[in-house]
């Protein structure tokens, strides 16, 4: 291995650390108590050594992000897998997108909330936020003839029950419930597009 394969090597394993470790204190504390200081006193670099590899907090939350929408693209996709027809891989990516951003609020709330310099629908869209999107576009392509849109869409109600459910604004006891609605309307969307069209 040349010495530039290894400083290589060597500066992607101090970026993990670094990302690995603002996970672990933002899933603990939340993200206010993620600061340079902190990160560089949590895995014992210098301050420095950190503003080598990220200009700032905000780059480090789009690093973790950018490491949530690729696990999130896993889980739809081994969702989608699982699947026994186009209606089951439909509820089940439903359930694992939920799943997902219940379970780890501080990573979702790198991916979705905080400000990041991640751009969709773009040219220079990151093929992880990509790869995120299109599995979802998977699920829904089968009923909508827009699945752009459609899958904007569902994206978009999916996060919007995710942080109301997250925030206590809407009932737990109707959870199941709602899920079954979006599901439902999905699912006419291809009858009603038939009609139209």
């Amino acid at each position: 291995m040349s010495i530039a394969e290894r400083k290589g090597r060597h500066r992607a394993e101090r970026e993990s650390r670094i990302v690995a470790a603002a996970r672990v204190i933002a899933e603990r504390e939340g993200w206010n108590a993620v600061t340079i200081r902190r990160l560089a006193e949590e895995i014992e670099y210098s301050q420095p050594v950190l503003y080598s590899h990220f200009e700032n907090r905000d780059a480090i939350v789009a690093a973790v992000a950018v490491e949530g929408f690729q696990e999130l693209g896993v889980a739809l996709r081994d969702a989608e897998r699982q699947a026994t027809g186009p209606q089951n891989a439909l509820e089940r990516a439903t359930a694992a997108y939920l799943s997902f951003a219940l379970r780890q609020p501080a990573l979702y709330e790198a991916m979705f909330v905080l400000p990041t310099n991640l751009r969709f629908a773009e040219a220079e869209t990151r093929p992880e936020l990509r790869a995120a999107f299109e599995a979802l576009a998977t699920v829904v392509t089968p009923f909508c003839a827009n699945t752009d849109v459609a899958t904007e869409t569902f994206w978009a109600t999916l996060h919007g029950l995710v942080e109301l459910e997250r925030s206590g604004r809407i009932r737990p006891s109707a959870h199941d419930e709602r899920i079954s609605f979006v599901i439902r309307a999905v699912i006419a969307s291809q009858n009603s597009s038939r009609d139209s069209g």
